[in-house]
């Protein structure tokens, strides 16, 4: 009797010890899916806000439909083509791609004595693949504003001058590649079609607002949208500023309203080109816009 009573005990603590053994196993390998999960999970997320980061970088740079609108900058240096071709590319039967809207502009004239009077507008386009030099138009504060570096040290200037006065000029528009404005150009063309216009009605009307993808002063580097892109801007201090001392450091208000029958582009109290300090003083003396300058209107 005592036999089996000392056996029936031994296999109780066998029973005990094995339940143990299994519940530590059990408990070593939740701890490890634990583990495990938890670092699946920390990867996931990293990956996620990685993606999302993507993604809004790509919004951020989503193309909008108006003249003054910015480039994406560009990190590469920039250089000048080193042809100047003579007549405009033919990019169809008819001529210039937006010729069947009454758009066949020459090349503008890139080895004109004064370069600072290069004319670009509708009527003159810049040659095939040009891209200026570019550097930043403000020293610090505007990483991703760009001009000509030929302009970005009077813009600089002209920055800091104004910001003595307690006038704060924040460029809002500077140099924007070709690639840029003809997205831009199309999808306000297709705009004003939605709205029940004809291809070449939507054309015109589009260009009074965006020009044509080579004639925008903003391709070449050479103008800066300033502060804001309303109208309502000439009523600010800023605008104020700007039209009683912008040239003395080159600018002029390049698209004046009582100019659009001249420029063909709307009134826009922001876009300021630089054509240097002489002809900047001589066409604000003479109530002058480009065009009327340079005898071509």
């Amino acid at each position: 009797m005592k036999k089996y009573f000392i056996a029936a005990v031994a296999g109780i603590l066998a029973v005990s010890l094995a339940a143990c053994s299994a519940d530590d196993t059990k408990s070593d390998r939740t701890e490890k899916n634990s583990k495990k999960h938890t670092y699946t999970s920390e990867r996931e997320s990293e990956s996620k806000s990685d993606y999302l980061g993507i993604e809004l970088t790509f919004h951020d740079e989503t193309d909008t439909v108006t003249e003054h609108e910015t480039d994406a900058p560009e990190t590469e240096k920039h250089t000048e083509s080193v042809e100047v071709p003579t007549k405009p590319e033919e990019t169809s039967d008819s001529g210039y791609k937006y010729a069947y809207a009454g758009f066949e502009p020459a090349y503008a004239d890139m080895n004109v004595s004064d370069w600072r009077l290069i004319l670009v507008n509708r009527d003159y386009i810049l040659p095939d693949g040009y891209k200026p030099e570019l550097a930043n138009a403000v020293e610090s504060g505007f990483d991703d504003m760009y001009l000509d570096e030929r302009v970005a040290p009077y813009y600089n200037e002209m920055y800091k001058a104004a910001y003595e006065d307690g006038i704060h000029l924040v460029p809002v528009s500077g140099y924007r590649s070709v690639e840029r404005q003809t997205r831009n150009f199309e999808r306000k063309i297709n705009y004003y079609i939605d709205q029940g216009y004809s291809k070449v009605e939507a054309t015109q009307e589009a260009a009074t607002i965006i020009l044509p993808p080579g004639t925008s002063e903003h391709n070449a580097g050479l103008a800066m949208d300033i502060c804001s892109l309303e109208q309502n801007f000439e009523d600010t201090k800023e605008f104020e500023w700007l039209c009683e001392n912008a040239a003395d450091y080159g600018f002029i208000l390049r698209y004046p309203e009582d100019k659009q029958d001249i420029t063909k582009i709307i009134y826009e109290p922001w876009h300021w080109r630089y054509v240097g300090v002489e002809a900047a003083k001589e066409m604000k003396a003479s109530g002058e816009c480009l065009e009327e300058y340079l005898g071509l209107a």
